[in-house]
């Protein structure tokens, strides 16, 4: 092995590294995170996860990227078991009075401009959402999970056989 990356383990979070896995536990819950174990390997030591880079001369390239990825993503899963991800959206409506309501494994558009049927979108995950008025707030662990459900409801609530210039309703991520 002649590469490694180096990850400080903050305090209150434990981290275990099998062979293709590593699981982050923190105080709102546990992740894990898979990744190529014919690329990299990892090893816990004391306060630090050390990713290392196996000997390959054709991959290099390839296993050095895998190993930052992995790295950013194992931050990421530290920051999601000790503060979670959240993100915000807003209900934007002109037209027609938009509702959304939150089932088990979906969020469901009612009166999306109109329309009689309501669009559906998929919640990934362990993820929370939360709709207060024209808020909807999303939020989880795992922040892989959290933005895909986003990009559903944007994607359930996009205007379809109308101009965009006209027709401005829909679910957008807020600013600020």
């Amino acid at each position: 092995m002649t590469e490694q990356i180096r990850i400080q383990i903050p305090e209150g979070i434990s981290i275990k590294a099998g062979t293709a896995e590593i699981e982050v536990s923190g105080k709102l819950g546990k992740d894990r995170r898979p990744f190529n174990s014919n690329l990299l390997s990892a090893k816990v030591s004391e306060s630090h996860l050390d990713i290392s880079i196996r000997e390959h001369k054709k991959v290099a390239k390839i296993a050095a990227m895998a190993a930052s990825a992995l790295a950013k993503q194992i931050g990421s899963d530290i920051e999601g078991v000790t503060h979670g991800h959240e993100i915000k959206m807003e209900i934007v409506y002109a037209h027609f009075p938009m509702t959304v309501e939150i089932s088990e494994k979906e969020a469901i558009i009612n009166n999306m401009l109109g329309e009689r049927s309501p669009r559906r979108s998929k919640l990934i995950g362990d993820t929370k959402v939360e709709v207060k008025g024209k808020d909807v707030v999303i939020r989880g662990i795992k922040l892989d999970d959290v933005t895909q459900t986003a990009a559903n409801i944007r994607k359930a609530s996009k205007v379809r056989n109308r101009d965009e210039r006209i027709f401005q309703d829909g679910i957008y991520y807020a600013i600020g």
